[in-house]
């Protein structure tokens, strides 16, 4: 039975979002959403300047739909689901306002830094105050030897980082068709094996949900993209990944599973800080894929080795947490 709401929830998912996109994109294209290219990016990225963004209002749609839907077929929801579907939506709409600056009042860098850093603060507190008054777990657990730690009340600010840290690093590894779409498949699949694996199934179905719902954006975001996700999607996705890590108390695997988020913001942090220091920068260009990009590397080549390294720190992931 089980086993039979696990598919048809990623089938579910996928068919929406795969039906929402004929209809959202060319309705996208009227409403002239389209992408800014920044000019300091790669060249030729320069082409998909006008190609539709907030495609993510389709992945979020989707999501909430296929995890109300498919969790009630099941059984009811629960606090858990409420809290992921919370961040979701919040973290969705503050993307949203970024992109809606950006493509309709023509501000290429869309909400301040400050302005994204307070509602992103603010959604991980609600969230905290939500979480601690259901006395959840207030531990971090690191992976391998298994060590838990109790944090008190300072899991408060834990929440914060993670929250905003990993929202902010999987929007900056939306930068090439298809990219973050295949890496967030795989970290939400990989999170749904632990999830069932704990008899978490509420958030497992989430995790699947979310699954179904970026490869059927996969399908018109691959290379050539038809549509982007833009931050709707991309902060909703970085918020419900780091949201799903605490659920299942698995938090710092997320730095192994997530492992491509991971390693696009360490660019980031190494490229600025050698350049503040030294003058000099470590990478063509960052976040990674750039560099690779501008080394010669096709945007697909990129792209299919990038899902296959998150793809073994999936697998790493799991077998850490199931094996050892």
């Amino acid at each position: 039975m089980l086993e039979q709401v696990i598919l048809y929830t990623i089938i579910l998912a996928f068919l929406i979002t795969v039906f929402l996109s004929p209809l959202f994109i060319p309705f996208l294209k009227r409403l002239k959403f389209g992408q800014s290219i920044r000019e300091e990016g790669p060249k030729s990225h320069q082409k998909k300047s006008g190609t539709p963004t907030m495609g993510g209002i389709m992945i979020l749609l989707s999501i909430i739909v296929t995890t109300i839907f498919m969790t009630n077929q099941f059984s009811n929801m629960t606090v858990e689901t409420y809290l992921l579907l919370l961040v979701t939506i919040g973290f969705g709409i503050l993307g949203f306002l970024d992109d809606f600056i950006k493509v309709v009042m023509k501000r290429n860098l869309g909400l301040t830094s400050k302005q994204k850093l307070f509602g992103q603060i603010i959604i991980a507190a609600v969230f905290y105050v939500i979480y601690h008054s259901y006395g959840m777990p207030t531990t971090i657990t690191i992976p391998v030897v298994n060590y838990s730690i109790e944090l008190g009340w300072l899991y408060v600010l834990f929440i914060i980082f993670w929250l905003v840290g990993f929202s902010n690093a999987v929007n900056l590894t939306d930068g090439l068709d298809g990219l973050l779409s295949g890496t967030a498949a795989i970290a939400f699949g990989a999170y749904a094996v632990l999830a069932w694996y704990q008899d978490q199934f509420d958030i497992a179905i989430f995790g699947v949900a979310v699954v179904g719902a970026v490869l059927g954006f996969l399908v018109f975001n691959a290379h050539p993209a038809k549509v982007f996700m833009g931050d709707t999607g991309s902060l909703a996705l970085g918020g419900a990944i780091a949201t799903m890590s605490i659920l299942t108390n698995l938090e710092l695997l997320l730095v192994i599973i997530g492992g491509i988020f991971v390693i696009e913001t360490l660019s980031v942090i190494i490229q600025v800080v050698s350049f503040k220091t030294t003058g000099k920068r470590v990478f063509r260009m960052s976040p990674l894929h750039h560099h690779y990009e501008l080394s010669g590397w096709s945007e697909w080549r990129v792209v299919v080795t990038f899902w296959t390294v998150g793809l073994l720190f999936a697998a790493l992931g799991i077998y850490i947490e199931v094996w050892l």
